[in-house]
């Protein structure tokens, strides 16, 4: 019976034993947790830096992402943004940025984010609850824009607004315009929502294969803008007198009268001129040597848009043409006339 109290207080203590070890590897590993959670859950590791950039190379990809994964991204006024604290579940929560450009979040009130990135947002509303956590970590993510959708304005067929889902570029957005109209020129430009003051200005190529850099990323809230193509007229003595479209590379007065057909048999070359309004609004006057131009003796002119190229008539063609017309049908009369 003396055996049976010992064995029993050595097995206790082997318990007790046990049982302090597991404790302390338990609270090893918590404190472990604790000190790698905001490494791999605040928005400043590097892991989630990369999952970010990640996200951001392929454009709207992530159903919760920051504007199709764009972090440079501004919020706006309507966003839908989704909120979390790791380790205070009780602070999570889902508002829509207010018409004053705020948002509500517990334990801190209303806080205004509006013109701020995702990660702006982030910092301040740390730093906002810093006043009541330990080393606060924030995760904001925009579930739902104001804005889904592009403009497309310009000259394209259809111009509107339309949808930017997923991973959309500027070739996609102006297809789904209908494409470039006959009158639009060879450069248009894209406002990114993100940077409203900055425009980037893109040369369109006949090949759009070309210059593939040239098709950007776009994203909600975003401008395109494809402007029409400069003109020049050219009227008088040519055979079909016209607006062109100027191309990238301009227009001179040689190809301006190749585009209209040319000159008829009654222009007057000596007397061509080209039309300009000038810095005040009134009309200046270049002369033209239309017909050294032709004979390759005098150096084409480059017209400037809204340029009007006038080729008169010669009177003195157009009497003679009318002589020779009345001739040939006082010709025409008298050899019907001799017919029994």
């Amino acid at each position: 019976m003396s055996l049976l109290p010992s064995m029993s207080f050595k097995t206790l203590s082997l318990s007790l034993f046990f049982a302090a070890a597991l404790f302390c590897t338990s609270g090893a590993n918590v404190a472990a947790q604790d000190q790698t959670a905001p490494l791999n859950n605040g928005h400043n590791n590097n892991s989630h830096n990369n999952d970010e950039g990640k996200t951001s190379s392929v454009p709207g990809t992530a159903p919760s992402s920051q504007r199709g994964g764009d972090m440079s991204l501004q919020l706006g006024v309507g966003d839908l943004l989704e909120m979390s604290v790791y380790g205070v579940p009780e602070l999570a929560t889902k508002t829509r940025i207010s018409s004053n450009g705020d948002m509500y979040c517990p334990l801190i009130g209303y806080t205004h984010v509006a013109g701020l990135t995702a990660e702006e947002a982030q910092k301040l509303i740390e730093t906002r609850l810093a006043g009541f956590l330990k080393n606060p970590h924030v995760s904001l993510f925009v579930t739902e824009y104001a804005s889904e959708g592009a403009s497309v304005l310009g000259a394209v067929m259809r111009p509107g607004v339309y949808p930017v889902l997923g991973q959309q570029h500027l070739f996609d957005l102006v297809s789904a315009a209908g494409g470039l109209s006959e009158k639009a020129g060879r450069s248009l430009t894209v406002t990114h929502r993100s940077d409203p003051d900055k425009t980037i200005t893109i040369d369109i190529t006949r090949n759009l294969q070309d210059n593939p850099d040239t098709n950007v990323p776009v994203f909600p809230g975003d401008t395109i803008i494809v402007r029409k193509a400069d003109i020049v007229y050219v009227v008088g003595d040519v055979a079909r007198p016209s607006g062109l479209l100027m191309e990238a590379g301009g227009l001179t007065v040689l190809q301006a009268v190749a585009l209209a057909g040319g000159t008829t048999r009654t222009a007057k070359m000596s007397g061509a001129k080209i039309l300009r309004k000038g810095p005040g609004g009134g009309m200046t006057e270049t002369p033209v040597q239309l017909k050294k131009i032709l004979q390759a003796k005098a150096a084409d002119l480059q017209m400037q848009p809204d340029d009007i190229l006038v080729v008169p008539s010669s009177t003195g063609k157009v009497i003679a043409g009318a002589t020779l017309q009345a001739a040939l049908q006082a010709a025409t009369l008298l050899s019907v006339s001799a017919v029994p």
